[in-house]
């Protein structure tokens, strides 16, 4: 039998509507407390003048600083140099299969049906993809976690480099023009070879230094690889509020990936692909980033892909979205500039006197 003191009182736990007709509120979950935590908590009084106190549960470790990891920044360096490199040595192989001009003329590209050859153009293409990525590195150095922004970039682009030696190997094109100048072939000369992926190693793979002069890396374009990916990260990893600098970059980006095009240096199929391709894993891998409570579902078909056991070793530990916050790269600086990429909303709640 209740006692007098509980015999004219709800008890607290007990949720009804106000019509007298039983709650369906049984069927979700939810945190109660005995009377007993109550009066531990000194929350007794409180519940019973105001019944609209709502426990919000907060994960553990959520406000704690996001790991490091430097170690794993490493790992996908040596894997983004490692297809790098491997790169440069299949586009040495497939400059000895690359058919002659005069046997094998350029394909039919309807881009260059409309659009004559501009001689400059493709030097525009390499400028703004070295100032698009000089400003990224800077970016990337004044970010809080550049460790994990660092792994990301690095692991998406030796992916994409990895893909790249797959196309070129499988399909050789001619050249996309008769003015392009091939280096003579080696035939059976490694030693020769091997001068030429170091020579491309040491300027970069640019033509602007004069150390690309090999042909057959036409499926896909590395250069749109690069400037479409560089754009993406430094939109993903600014604030929203800097629009003026996502529409400069993405100026840039754009000028560069069509100056592709108008200099006649790649099939328009070739800056198609490398633009689909390197949207669709970025864009793969930062759903699978931001959002991987659903990693788990059974409907979530990204984690089928051959990647995937990859990114839980990068991810393991990042269980939330990685936020625009920036400091000085050295540790002399006490304070540090933060600016949130997104603009959350403060839950609210209304309360009945």
């Amino acid at each position: 039998m209740a006692s007098a003191d509980h015999q004219g009182r709800k008890d607290p736990t007990d949720i009804s509507r106000a019509d007298g007709a039983p709650s369906t509120a049984t069927s979700c979950p939810v945190h109660s407390h005995t009377t007993e935590e109550l009066k531990r908590n000194g929350l007794r009084k409180g519940l019973g003048r105001h019944r609209d106190y709502v426990k919000i549960s907060v994960p553990e470790g959520k406000g704690n600083k996001l790991p490091s990891e430097w170690w794993k920044t490493i790992i996908a360096l040596v894997y983004a140099v490692l297809n790098l490199v491997l790169t440069t040595v299949m586009i040495t192989v497939v400059h000895e299969r690359v058919p002659p001009k005069e046997s094998s003329p350029p394909l039919p590209d309807k881009f260059f049906d409309y659009v004559d050859r501009v001689q400059w153009a493709f030097t525009v293409t390499e400028v703004n993809g070295m100032v698009l990525v000089s400003i990224w590195a800077i970016q990337w150095l004044f970010h809080r976690y550049r460790a994990i922004v660092g792994r990301r970039y690095l692991f998406i682009l030796g992916t994409l480099y990895m893909y790249r030696c797959i196309t070129m190997y499988v399909t050789t094109l001619p050249v996309p023009g008769m003015h392009m100048v091939c280096a003579p072939k080696l035939y059976g000369d490694s030693e020769a070879k091997l001068q030429r992926v170091l020579q491309l190693l040491s300027g970069g793979g640019l033509s602007i230094n004069g150390s690309h002069l090999l042909c057959g890396d036409f499926l896909y374009s590395g250069h749109t690889v690069i400037l479409t990916l560089t754009y993406l990260f430094i939109k993903e990893y600014s604030p929203r509020s800097f629009w003026w600098y996502h529409l400069v970059c993405w100026l840039m980006a754009a000028v560069g990936v069509v100056c592709i095009l108008v200099a006649h240096e790649h099939y328009t199929v070739d800056v198609v692909v490398a633009y689909f391709i390197t949207t669709r894993l970025f864009y793969w891998y930062h759903t699978m980033a931001n959002l991987q409570t659903l990693k788990c579902s059974p409907n979530n078909y990204l984690t089928h892909t051959w990647w995937n056991p990859v990114f839980n070793f990068f991810e393991r530990n990042i269980m939330t979205q990685v936020p625009c916050s920036f400091c000085w790269p050295m540790t002399w600086p006490p304070a540090c500039l933060k600016n949130p990429c997104k603009k959350y909303s403060m839950v609210q709640s209304g309360r009945e006197e």
